[in-house]
This record gives structure tokens, C-alpha cells and sequence, in this order.
């Protein structure tokens, strides 16, 4: 059975009778958390049960928890950390291992909680004009460095029993202009991209999610990648991504048109999920009709994303915890 082709949020601490009565017609792929829907422990386990309740499935529910500015569960139920880029530099020599660890971490968090899957890793390049709403959440600025630290991030959390989610594709690192409130272009010439931004995202080609990037890359087209057929594929085709693609939020002020119409766009350009944020009820409910139901590809890549959603690896969370605080050199977050 093909589900909807969107991941959805809620308003609330729990899901009121509308959601659900919403959620069930029309079965969304998965969902997303935000700290307005974040209290206690028991609360958001119970959250995520509604969640999978309303859609009669184990479906998958993701969160952004990066660290620094971006990360929705804080104190008490989740350690506290600094910015991804800020942590690699204090970490130096010893990041890869040190990344590892955090993410490893933050992956048991989520799990205990019911979360399955986390926007992460970023696998955007720094460059001298990256925007400051990104430069600090990246991990550097050269294509082996940023691939080698943005798969250690990711198996932390296949370790952990989390689903990673790679962004921003196929590269957010030369956006001048947030897209959360504009849409940036980006003027580098193809053959640049490909030997650097593009890169990274190619050498990660394997991982079962990915999300969208909100801009223009004028070598490839006047369109937005997000709603960008040309972009999409050379994600899939060039880059070799086969993995599960979700858009960056839709309701961003980066992409034209309303939220119906952007829907559709993105998934006629190759999306196979609408994320879809902060919105009304029956907002939500247009963005859900206008994405349909996902693809028979769509659906198979799905499959193969949630396939790799296995039981996490045993940790020895002191040792854990003990052994990133000696590479780094000193306490390194505040504690659940």
C-alpha cells in the first residue's frame, strides 16, 4: 500500500481529534517534532504513539537534532551541545572520532523517546560567503574532511537505531541569502559544483534519506532545486542518489507559490516527500491532497530506507560520555 506523500507535524503536545481524524485519511509517510511538541519524556513517547496509532504503522518520526541553534530536545531529556562546526574544531585531529561519539548519543536519546530518524548529517560545504543560519551547523570546507565526518555522523546513528537524514542536497554551502526567508542563488560554475559541493553529497550516495536544498544553482536552471526536474535528476542520476528524498520545509519563504502549488511542483520535479511545517490544520490537509500518494519508486525506496532501521547496538553510555570528554579535552555538553 502506497502512503501519502508527506511528513507532517503537530500542534501540540498530543495530537488533537482533528489530527488524528487528518492523519488517518491521509496517512502520511512519516512525521516531524519540534520543540513546541517537547516536555517529558513519557509526553513525547506518548506523542510519537499517536502518531503511529493515527496511521496504524510503525511509521517513521524525525526530528532536527544537530546541536547548537538547532536541536529540539535540550535539558533535562537531552544533552545539551555545542555547534557542529565549533565542535569539530575543538575536537581537531580526533573529530571524526569525537563526532561519532556525540551523534551515538543523541541517537540513544531520540530512540529512547520513539524517534526514529534525525535531520542529520549536513553535508554542506563552508565557504567564505555561506550564510551565518548555516555556516556553524556544517563540519568544514573541504570535500574529504566534510565526507569523512558527515559518515561518521551518519553511522552513529544506524549504530543507534535512528534513520540519518542527509542534507541540504546537492549542497547549501554557497548560499548568500537564508532560505527560510529568500531564495539564494548560487553563480559557481558546474564544473566547480561538481568537483566540490556535489561531491560530497555523491560520495555519501548510499545513505536511505536525504532532503532538498531551497535555491537556485544557475549552472543547472532558474528553478530552485526542490521543484528543479534538471536538479532532481542529476541528484539521482550524476550524484547517484537513490535514496529517499524529502523536501527541505515547503512552507520556507525561499520557494514561490502556495503551499499546494509548491507541493506539487516538488513532487512532479522528483521529490518522493513533502515536509510540511508550522501550518493549520487544513492547510496541512491541501498540502496532503496535493502530494498524492507516493510513487511506486518512492514507495521502494521507502522500503530500502527502512529496512536499514535496525535495533541499536549495545552502549556503555558512561564510557561513551567518558571517552568524548578525554578527546575533547573537556566537558563537552550539558547533561540530560
Amino acid at each position: 500500500m502506497a502512503h501519502g506523500a508527506t511528513i507532517l507535524d503537530a500542534d501540540g503536545l498530543r495530537l488533537t481529534a482533528a489530527e488524528k481524524d487528518l492523519f488517518r485519511e491521509v496517512d502520511p509517510f512519516g512525521f516531524i517534532l519540534f520543540a513546541r511538541n517537547i516536555d517529558t519524556a513519557d509526553q513525547v513517547r506518548a506523542l510519537c504513539a499517536d502518531f503511529r496509532d493515527a496511521v496504524g504503522r510503525d511509521c517513521l518520526i524525525t526530528i532536527d537534532q544537530e546541536g547548537g541553534r538547532v536541536q529540539r530536545l535540550r535539558p533535562p531529556l537531552a544533552r545539551d551541545w555545542s555547534a557542529p562546526l565549533e565542535f569539530v574544531e575543538q575536537a581537531g585531529a580526533q573529530a571524526e572520532r569525537a563526532l561519532y561519539l556525540r551523534y551515538r548519543l543523541i541517537a540513544q536519546e531520540l530512540h529512547a523517546l520513539g524517534i526514529d530518524s534525525n535531520c542529520a548529517p549536513v553535508g554542506d560545504l563552508v565557504t567564505p560567503q555561506t550564510h551565518p543560519f548555516l555556516r556553524n551547523r556544517c563540519y568544514g570546507s573541504e570535500v574529504a574532511t566534510v565526507v569523512r565526518l558527515a559518515r561518521a555522523v551518519a553511522q552513529a546513528h544506524l549504530d543507534g537505531g535512528v534513520l540519518p537524514v542527509l542534507k541540504h542536497m546537492p549542497g547549501h554551502g554557497r548560499a548568500t541569502a537564508d532560505s527560510h526567508k529568500d531564495l539564494p542563488h548560487v553563480e559557481a560554475p558546474l564544473a566547480t559544483l561538481q568537483a566540490q559541493d556535489f561531491s560530497v553529497f555523491q560520495q555519501l550516495n548510499d545513505l536511505p534519506l536525504g532532503m532538498t536544498a531551497h535555491l537556485v544553482y544557475e549552472a543547472l536552471d532558474d528553478l530552485p532545486a526542490t521543484i528543479s526536474a534538471k536538479v532532481m535528476q542529476m541528484i539521482r542520476q550524476e550524484i547517484g542518489f537513490d535514496g529517499l528524498i524529502m523536501t527541505d520545509d515547503i512552507s520556507m519563504k525561499a520557494l514561490a507559490g502556495t503551499d499546494p502549488e509548491k507541493t506539487a511542483d516538488s513532487v512532479a520535479a522528483g521529490c518522493d516527500l513533502v515536509l510540511y511545517c508550522n501550518a493549520p490544520l487544513e492547510a496541512r490537509r491541501a498540502v496532503a491532497e496535493a502530494a498524492g500518494v507516493m510513487s511506486e519508486a518512492a514507495s521502494q525506496r521507502a522500503a530500502a530506507a527502512m529496512a536499514q532501521r535496525q535495533a541499536p547496538k549495545a552502549l556503555d553510555t558512561a564510557a561513551a560520555d567518558a571517552e568524548l570528554c578525554a578527546l575533547m579535552g573537556a566537558k563537552v555538553h550539558e547533561g540530560q
